[in-house]
């Protein structure tokens, strides 16, 4: 049978798959990674899936209608998000009445999974919310479509309409054979055009996939873990991994990077060398980038650059062990620097993840913050408040302590569709988290010791200009518009 997966058009360059959604400030447009998964799972299982990323594209509704109705779908799966999730609600009533209701419209993603009930009543379009993690639930779903048996409160881990009454059935159990999912990097093959993705940290052109899903760790503010994949890791098999790199060098010659965009890819350093030895036993020669904990240890690092890595991504978020402890990040500040200088030593980049507004969090510890941002001197850093989503703890404790000053969803996002804060806790207003990040942004990239190792950095390191150049053309506007403001 036919199935529509559309990641919807609402701004130019949103990207629904961070894990943050939003416009960036660096020009970054995620892969729709998710959606992508499923299809190769519908493919592989016979299904004709048409998959269209309207954002990615820069494509509107209008722009894809013809192509949608040509393919007339019997079913329509809809990826949204907190700060989407008005207009992808419309765009999901609009693409139903051009099938007169005579298609099965599925909501997916981290905001229905977390609020399904109060999701489904937006719309009476809305047949079905496939919660959490979905790829299995929309095969289920097809497969009694096309075999003329759909009966939906069998299919695990949905919520729908029931007449009036809204049900949801059990939870579906977590993936545990994750290499039965076919590679994602062969539905972009055939799906999408891997030059309109772009991630600031990476070389493009890029490829995007996960070597597994759920995390361990219990920081309170991570919205996978919580909401879509939680806090188990479970890993592909070292083999197909390697093998998904392998086909990516054959089949994408231009590609010049792979992110592997776990939330914490280092959980068992063990495999991570498995797949170290893998890779320069096959003699294969690809850059990647990695999500990373601050317990990543040095002969590691040492064998995922020999590897071909060249970037770890390091959620560091504070300079003060406390608010560390308040968020539940299992990781200190002394890891923290030890990590950066065994990454150094090891020849591996580091981009590293700040945040504010946590739990206890005040001026005085937002500058313990900063000032361990400027020592521990990584290649490139982000600043940003704490953004809390439905289904994570970091939410609740917001809107318990009635933090959340919002009107609606789409508050998540300003006027142009970048990251808007709407927490003012007990210590700190909004405009102070925001204006803090700002400044940090502009003290942090516009020192001149920075500016100088930057320079000589591209001079020593050519193939670092193009992704520079795209990535801080668009951050400096950013930069210098805060800085006249």
């Amino acid at each position: 049978m036919k199935v529509l997966m559309l990641n919807p058009p609402f701004l130019p360059k949103f990207s629904r798959s961070s894990r943050s959604p939003a416009v960036t400030k660096s020009g970054t447009i995620y892969y729709s990674l998710w959606l992508s998964y499923a299809t190769g799972v519908l493919e592989k299982a016979g299904h004709e899936v048409l998959l269209i990323d309207a954002p990615a594209e820069g494509a509107s509704l209008p722009q894809i209608k013809k192509r949608v109705i040509d393919f007339t779908p019997q079913m329509a799966v809809f990826d949204t998000s907190t700060p989407s999730i008005y207009s992808d609600v419309n765009v999901l009533e609009e693409v139903a009445s051009w099938f007169n209701g005579n298609v099965l419209t599925v909501l997916v993603g981290t905001h229905p999974s977390a609020l399904s009930e109060e999701t489904i009543r937006l719309s009476n379009s809305i047949d079905v919310i496939a919660r959490h993690e979905y790829d299995y639930t929309l095969l289920d779903i097809a497969n009694s479509i096309q075999n003329g048996n759909l009966v939906l409160s069998q299919v695990l881990g949905i919520t729908y309409k029931d007449g009036c009454t809204i049900k949801s059935t059990e939870e579906r159990p977590y993936i545990e054979n994750l290499d039965a999912i076919p590679w994602v990097s062969k539905v972009y093959k055939k799906h999408v055009n891997i030059n309109n993705y772009f991630y600031a940290h990476t070389k493009p052109p890029v490829i995007s996939f996960f070597a597994g899903r759920g995390c361990p760790n219990k920081c309170f503010y991570c919205v996978y873990p919580q909401v879509m994949f939680g806090h188990t890791y479970r890993h592909r098999s070292a083999e197909d991994v390697v093998g998904e790199i392998e086909y990516i060098v054959k089949e994408f010659p231009e590609v010049r990077e792979v992110l592997i965009d776990d939330d914490n890819f280092t959980v068992d350093q063990d495999h991570v060398m498995r797949i170290c030895d893998i890779i320069i036993n096959r003699g294969l020669r690809l850059s990647w980038t990695v999500e990373a904990r601050v317990n990543l240890r040095y002969e590691v690092m040492v064998a995922m650059r020999r590897a071909g890595c060249r970037l770890l991504v390091a959620g560091f978020e504070s300079g003060d062990q406390q608010i560390l402890d308040n968020m539940c990040k299992g990781a200190t500040v002394t890891q923290a620097e030890q990590f950066c200088q065994n990454a150094k030593k090891a020849g591996l980049r580091v981009h590293g993840c700040f945040m504010v507004g946590n739990r206890g969090e005040t001026r005085d510890s937002m500058e313990r913050t900063l000032q361990l941002a400027l020592k521990l001197k990584p290649d490139t850093a982000q600043f940003f408040p704490l953004m809390v989503y439905p289904g994570t703890r970091a939410y609740m404790w917001a809107k318990d302590n009635s933090y959340i000053h919002a009107k609606s969803y789409r508050d998540w996002l300003d006027e142009d569709g970048l990251h808007n804060c709407v927490l003012n806790t007990d210590k700190l207003t909004a405009k102070e988290l925001v204006n803090f990040c700002d400044e940090a942004r502009r003290k942090f990239y516009l020192r001149p010791e920075y500016l100088i190792t930057k320079a000589i950095d591209l001079v020593k390191n050519p193939s670092e200009i193009k992704r520079t150049v795209k990535a801080g053309s668009i951050l400096i506007k950013h930069l210098l518009k805060g800085k006249e403001e």
